[in-house]
């Protein structure tokens, strides 16, 4: 008779046979003369045991008791077919859905029709407080909602935590869910966030994104945890019928003479090292070759610095402001998010266009504040430097303005998503991305779009 136990992250094997023995992912273990698989790997470890018709005592889960769940909402056509791609694939995989698209509502069918418990993890507070809410509305008649998280550390059998709260207490909670559920499923490529996974025996397993992107190669890691991309919708295949129907306008300038004296001075010195040293930037990992080089090379610091300076100039540049106050009247009916890549800008715009500012310095009370405004209309407009990308419940509004930000692919579908909801007038939304001329911004914003 096999045994199966669950063992601070791992599947602890009692009388393996060899065949069990030899998998590549099982290891012995002397000291409890046993052996042991990681715990993700306990629904393949399941499979082989059944098929192979080994006699099998399973006592890997320890699942708390739940209620009969049912959900009241009503799944749109892409929402059901997102649903099923991924109960096809065995209760596993991805799901790509743009911003606004109702990823949610998706996750909540899927707990509705596994009626399992299941620990739901996101990067933010404000996106923990906004899951619980709705998981709450859904179903806390029948089942409690926990927290892990804020300062709550509340365990129950539908439970919302942090990636962070979740790490920490990976290898204690693996046994006690049966569906996990990522949000911002991104996250999870970062090294130590893949403990929640992997020391977790759940056999079903679901991921959220607007876009799928890691440009650290991260994403096979992730697809080893939870499966690939089962299901992937652009705002494209939404933009009209399910999402407002949008236009992206570029608009171009020039830097001021001073300016561009500057920016060629900084960016001469960075190219000259570069030149110098052979260090060619292809990669990511070639830049943090350059950051580790900094460490010890005062050139490679000057170079550093220089780039970053080059950067602030391109995109700070002064006329990048009268574009904003041209849009800003032309606009002026219109619920505007303003974004940009820097701080000290976004306290700048705040002060010269009296729009309320919002960064990551802004309390959360603030914030709530700011946006609760918003949505009721009493401020109709906001500037924020990255905070509004991702983990926050965004108030509808109809124009975006991109002063400046990355050439991350996600975070430009991310700040496009925050005017793509419905607007009960059927309008278009239009997102305007200003761009500094003969810069690397030029690069960047192609490589984003």
């Amino acid at each position: 008779m096999v045994t199966l136990r669950y063992d601070e992250g791992t599947i602890r094997i009692e009388d393996a046979p060899d065949d069990v023995a030899r998998l590549s992912f099982v290891e012995a273990d002397p000291r409890s003369e046993t052996h042991r698989a990681p715990a993700y790997r306990y629904p393949f470890l399941r499979r082989t045991c059944a098929d192979r018709g080994l006699p099998t005592d399973d006592r890997v889960l320890d699942l708390p008791g739940i209620g009969a769940l049912s959900t009241a909402y009503d799944l749109r056509g892409y929402q059901t077919e997102a649903l099923e791609a991924w109960r096809d694939a065995g209760d596993r995989g991805v799901i790509e859905l743009p911003t606004g698209s109702g990823k949610t509502v998706v996750a909540i069918g899927a707990i509705a029709a596994l009626d399992a418990p299941t620990l739901v993890v996101v990067p933010t507070i404000d996106l923990l407080e906004q899951w619980a809410g709705e998981l709450e509305a859904e179903f806390g008649d029948t089942t409690a909602i926990g927290r892990l998280g804020g300062g709550d550390q509340r365990l129950e059998p539908i439970t919302v935590a942090t990636y962070d709260s979740a790490y920490l207490r990976a290898d204690g909670i693996g046994d006690r869910f049966g569906l996990l559920v990522f949000d911002e499923v991104h996250h999870l490529g970062g090294a130590g966030y893949r403990d929640v996974a992997r020391l977790s025996a759940a056999p079903a397993r679901l991921g959220l994104t607007a876009t799928f992107e890691r440009p650290d190669g991260a994403h096979e890691a992730i697809e080893d945890l939870l499966g690939p991309v089962v299901y992937r919708r652009s705002a494209d295949d939404l933009a009209g019928e399910h999402l407002a129907d949008y236009d992206i306008k570029r608009i171009e300038v020039e830097l001021t003479p001073e300016e561009r004296a500057s920016y060629e001075a900084h960016q001469g010195t960075f190219t000259d090292y570069l030149a110098a040293s052979g260090l060619q930037l292809r990669s990511g990992s070639d830049y943090q070759e350059l950051v580790k080089r900094s460490g010890s090379d005062p050139e490679a610091r000057e170079a550093l610095l220089a780039k970053q300076c080059a950067r602030e100039v391109m995109m700070n540049a002064d006329r990048k402001r009268e574009v904003l106050a041209d849009l800003l009247d032309r606009h002026r009916g219109d619920r505007i998010i303003v974004f940009t890549a820097y701080t000290d800008l976004v306290y700048e715009l705040a002060s010269r266009f009296l729009i309320p500012p919002i960064t990551n310095e802004t309390p959360a009370d603030e914030r709530r504040e700011i946006l609760d405004r918003f949505r009721r209309g009493a401020y109709s407009r906001v500037v924020a430097a990255n905070v509004l990308d991702e983990g926050v419940d965004v108030p509808d509004a109809n124009v975006a303005v991109v002063l400046s930000g990355s050439g991350s692919e996600r975070e430009f579908t991310q700040r496009l998503g925050r005017v793509l909801r419905p607007k009960d007038d059927g309008g278009r939304a239009i997102l305007y991305e200003v761009v500094t001329t003969e810069t690397a911004e030029e690069r960047v914003s192609r490589r984003r779009r």
